[in-house]
């Protein structure tokens, strides 16, 4: 029901998320600035995510943040976990994880699915993270895409998700969703993605130093 692949590079993490369910990336992506990314999904439990942040905080280490959490939680058997942080990744598919499933790791990025085409989907997002150029946020949609292009999941996708926060912000940069499309969600986050990123920094410079931000003359604005 849902593929998503998390990822660092040293300006901070971000996820790129899609499932056949509808909005996939309110439910399943979690990211907390300085500290690291979380992806809870299959059969979702959106409240594992921030305690897996704030484990991955308080331990500085994503192997041991995971042992903890899957070591104390009821129900755990139902989910399927990924978390990243500056140190590395850590996965965990419990016994009950839906149809071909698989957690890949690479080079500060983890991809995890499940009812997937084949396992090889998220190994092909995972290679194209690491051959990608440009932002953070276009390697993180070209492995999404390369998914889909592998056989992405066994059903049609319906939504999608593409979030990134960065060092020294409290919030998130980049937060685009697709939460129901009868089309190709991908597609329409791609496009999303083209609209937004000319004026992400924009948008930073509103929050961090307001005098020099562009207004894009706006109607009403003075």
């Amino acid at each position: 029901m849902t593929m998503s692949f998390i990822g660092a590079d040293p300006s901070g993490f971000g996820i790129a998320i899609a499932s056949s369910s509808p909005a996939v990336a309110a439910r399943c992506a979690h990211l907390r600035s300085g500290v690291g990314v979380v992806a809870s999904q299959n059969v979702t439990d959106p409240r594992l995510g921030p305690r897996l942040l704030d484990l991955l905080e308080d331990l500085g280490d994503a192997d041991a943040a995971m042992r903890r959490l899957t070591t104390s939680t009821e129900l755990v058997d139902y989910r399927q976990l990924t978390a990243l942080d500056g140190n590395g990744g850590a996965s965990y598919s419990g016994g009950r994880v839906l149809g071909i499933h698989a957690a890949v790791h690479g080079g500060r990025v983890v991809g995890a699915g499940n009812m997937l085409a084949d396992e090889a989907v998220i190994t092909a997002g995972v290679a194209a993270f690491e051959s990608a150029a440009g932002d953070l946020e276009e390697r993180l949609l070209a492995a999404l895409r390369a998914a889909v292009d592998r056989g992405g999941e066994e059903g049609p996708l319906h939504s999608a998700g593409l979030m990134v926060t960065r060092v020294g912000r409290a919030w998130n940069e980049t937060d685009l969703r697709v939460d129901w499309s009868d089309g190709d969600p991908v597609e329409e986050l791609d496009g999303l993605l083209r609209r937004w990123l000319p004026e992400r920094d924009d948008y930073v410079a509103r929050a961090m130093e307001p005098a020099r931000a562009p207004s894009y003359g706006v109607p009403g604005d003075l």
